[in-house]
């Protein structure tokens, strides 16, 4: 219940109002401030006093497996009164757009909704991605000119930075970008993640980053069927590798296409550690649950916006 205040108070302040509290057990360690009551009555009649419309039930760990004494009777009373009960990982589904992993459980994935496939929605995504690229192409080729000739000028060849990744299931292709970095930016053959203001990006190649310039020879990926215009941003296997033993689901995140644009790129900053990648996971996990023809219209219009302001590059 704290972490789901203070996640409404930081993304979504003023949607959402918090009424109350009610401690679950005399014996409660309360660790929310204000609002907190006793189960003084029914939830019902609690829920009107404070007029209410909705019920969370947010639970941690420890009072799932005490297997406390749960009022569901009370919480189907609510229900067939007319007041929505939701768990948390629904309400932050809802609210916040994110599937939150410490409130994910593996049940309440196979049994809500979406987390689907279906032979129809691939072909029609595939048409729109197929369609969309040659329209970029058309559109965008005097850009990756000035990419080309602006790398030619500074450090010269290679032109095109080719790189390893992950995509749909699990399966690695070759990832095309513009080269934004010195040619020994991984010298000595290891992965590293990038930091913000990194010093092995060049001149040039922080103008393409900027602009996107340098992700456009990756409308080649699309265009061979390795990537989609919308999905999660494909990772290097060697940090996959550890992500999947330290990051709960995260290999989900593979069961869709990696995409050009993503839910996550629209609502987190660059990830450059485990942590960030839990934390975009919880993003990538919302597209995957729900994806959609709108939902990608979404994020291909809030990215465009974002690549006109010049934001969240690193």
């Amino acid at each position: 219940a704290l972490q789901l205040e203070q996640r409404v108070a930081k993304s979504h302040k003023g949607v959402a109002d918090i009424c109350a509290y009610i401690c679950t057990s005399d014996n409660d360690e309360v660790l929310v401030s204000g609002k907190v009551c006793k189960h003084y009555a029914s939830l019902e009649q609690i829920a009107r006093d404070c007029n209410a419309t909705e019920i969370v039930v947010a639970l941690d760990d420890r009072r799932e497996r005490d297997g406390f004494n749960f009022p569901l009777d009370e919480l189907l009373e609510c229900k067939l009164r007319g007041l929505n009960v939701v768990e948390a990982v629904t309400f932050y589904e809802r609210e916040l757009g994110i599937l939150e992993l410490s409130e994910l459980r593996l049940g309440w994935m196979v049994f809500a909704s979406g987390f689907t496939h279906s032979v129809f929605w691939d072909l029609v995504k595939r048409a729109t991605d197929i369609a969309i690229s040659l329209v970029i192409l058309l559109l965008a080729w005097p850009l990756m000119l000035v990419g080309i000739v602006g790398i030619m000028l500074e450090t010269g060849r290679p032109i095109i930075y080719k790189q390893v990744r992950v995509g749909l299931n699990s399966k690695s292709f070759e990832i095309y970008k513009f080269r934004s970095m010195r040619t020994d930016a991984e010298i000595a053959g290891k992965a590293i993640w990038a930091d913000a203001n990194d010093n092995r990006v060049t001149r040039v190649g922080g103008f393409l980053r900027n602009t996107r310039i340098d992700e456009l020879p990756q409308l080649y990926n699309v265009l061979k069927g390795d990537m989609s215009i919308v999905g999660p941003r494909p990772e290097r296997p060697e940090f996959v590798e550890g992500l999947n033993k330290d990051v709960a689901f995260y290999q989900e995140r593979h069961r869709v296409k990696p995409g050009l644009m993503g839910w996550a790129q629209l609502n987190y900053p660059y990830g450059a550690s485990v942590e960030d990648s839990a934390q975009k996971l919880r993003y990538d996990l919302y597209y995957v649950k729900n994806r959609s023809l709108l939902l990608d219209l979404i994020i291909m219009v809030q990215t465009v916006q974002v690549i006109l302001l010049g934001t969240g590059v690193r």
